[in-house]
């Protein structure tokens, strides 16, 4: 069986896997059995000849012939998808661009970005959504976004060692904040020292990302007395004084009232970069002004 006789279901099947980074994930978005997508993943790499995934215990790595065809399906499927657009009569994406970032981004970030753009360039459109940096890694490698925002903490590795890289581009570096109630006895200073981290309970993340919220550098098995996926809920629970948290300095713009946001001496620092990520070739124009306008924010918010 030749490659060429791969169907296009069975494209769009690989491209969702390798976005989704597992069967399971897949299938759900697809709204297929996982048994139908796996029969799809078997199908396509038959006319490949060779293994296009690497079966894991967490879920799925793209061998290096899966990297390659799912970068040629990503132009396959957006080509079709744009003449199917045109012969329908809707207009064609060359002014749209598909944007990815983590949560935090969403607070200030993107939205100052994306009105900037509405005023300079209101013609192009932007298609954004949330998620983590290792989904949206996988995103960007299989072409179902055009840009992303990652979140990248010390020792700043690449997000994932996939060839080619991908292009990294650091918008902005901050240190890590805490976040207290006012009235808090950690509110009374301008800073908090390390070591007065101790014995509080912590406002933490949900799911595998429960740590985040707490100091990444505490020196004891932290109390976490809530947990949540969303920062706004986080903060509004440290103004009601059920406990502190982290924080981006980027999030210092979006506080609510009854909140303190203070910097932390002593100890390693704890810096955070936020890093514009997209695949190894030349943006098209609207992407690049995307760009241009998310790096004109980020400046913005660091003064």
């Amino acid at each position: 069986m030749s490659f060429s006789a791969a169907s296009l279901t069975a494209l769009r099947v690989f491209r969702e896997v390798a976005e989704r980074g597992t069967l399971t994930a897949a299938a759900t978005a697809l709204g297929y059995t996982q048994s139908a997508v796996s029969r799809q993943i078997a199908s396509l790499e038959r006319a490949a000849g060779t293994p296009l995934l690497e079966r894991r215990h967490d879920g799925v790595r793209l061998t290096s012939a899966g990297q390659l065809v799912v970068r040629r399906a990503a132009d396959v499927i957006d080509q079709l998808d744009a003449t199917a657009r045109e012969l329908a009569g809707l207009p064609g994406d060359e002014g749209t661009v598909r944007l990815g970032w983590f949560p935090t981004a969403g607070a200030d970030l993107v939205p100052r970005a994306l009105a900037a753009l509405r005023r300079t360039h209101p013609a192009i459109t932007v298609l954004s959504r949330e998620g983590r940096t290792p989904a949206l890694v996988r995103a960007l490698r299989a072409g179902t976004v055009d840009l992303a925002l990652l979140a990248s903490a010390p020792p700043f590795r690449p997000p994932d060692t996939e060839t080619p890289a991908l292009v990294l581009r650091t918008l902005t570096e901050r240190s890590l904040r805490v976040a207290v109630p006012d009235g808090h006895p950690l509110a009374r200073r301008d800073y908090i020292d390390v070591a007065d981290l101790r014995g509080h309970r912590w406002i933490g993340g949900s799911g595998e990302d429960q740590a985040m919220g707490v100091w990444p550098g505490l020196d004891e098995r932290p109390e976490i007395a809530h947990t949540a996926r969303d920062w706004l809920a986080k903060l509004h629970l440290v103004a009601a004084g059920c406990g502190i948290t982290t924080v981006p300095g980027a999030l210092g713009s979006v506080l609510p009232a009854g909140v303190r946001v203070l910097p932390v001496r002593g100890g390693p620092g704890e810096r955070r970069r936020i890093v514009l990520a997209h695949v190894p070739r030349p943006l098209p124009e609207p992407a690049a002004r995307v760009a241009a306008a998310l790096r004109t924010a980020a400046l913005e918010t660091a003064t």
